[in-house]
């Protein structure tokens, strides 16, 4: 059975279910600790559903930098072949953004959210990965700059409009 990814085998994304890549959804788990989510997990369930492979979890400071964590993610994936099948939440004043790649699924969620829905809760029998191990090729990916600390204002140069000053 497949997920719905439109990933074959030995592709340079996360790969499908004749070949599911731990290695993908680690790489998701770093890339929202260093943009400073708190909490990140990283759940293997490929042996418990054949609906996703992995879910990342992670918990937020703000909108703001769960978007800013979204983005990242969904840049690298995307430059390395692998862009996202869709993203629920980043538009809205939201409490949770998810983004789906098929077979990985990353849940940002603030802390409110995540205490309310315990996602993990939800899958007892999945295996946590060590998301913080060894490196490994993915992690080769250039990245943008590191996120602005999660209490910084933006800069006034990119985001002032001289119509409302």
């Amino acid at each position: 059975a497949t997920t719905g990814s439109n990933r074959t085998e030995g592709s340079a994304g996360p790969g499908s279910r004749s070949n599911p890549r731990p290695d993908w959804a680690c790489r998701a788990g770093r890339i929202a600790d260093d943009f400073r989510s708190r909490n990140v997990v990283v759940l293997d369930l490929t042996p418990i559903t054949p609906i996703v492979d992995y879910i990342v979890v992670a918990t937020g400071t703000s909108g703001r930098q769960m978007r800013a964590v979204a983005d990242e993610i969904s840049r690298v994936f995307k430059a390395e072949g692998d862009p996202r099948l869709g993203i629920e939440g980043y538009d809205h004043d939201s409490n949770w953004v998810l983004i789906d790649f098929g077979d990985i699924v990353i849940h940002l969620q603030d802390a409110d959210a995540r205490s309310l829905y315990d996602l993990e809760g939800l899958w007892p029998d999945a295996a946590r990965v060590d998301w913080q191990g060894t490196r490994s090729e993915v992690d080769e990916t250039p990245s943008a700059a590191p996120a602005p600390p999660a209490d910084s204002e933006p800069d006034e140069d990119l985001v002032s409009d001289p119509d409302l000053e």
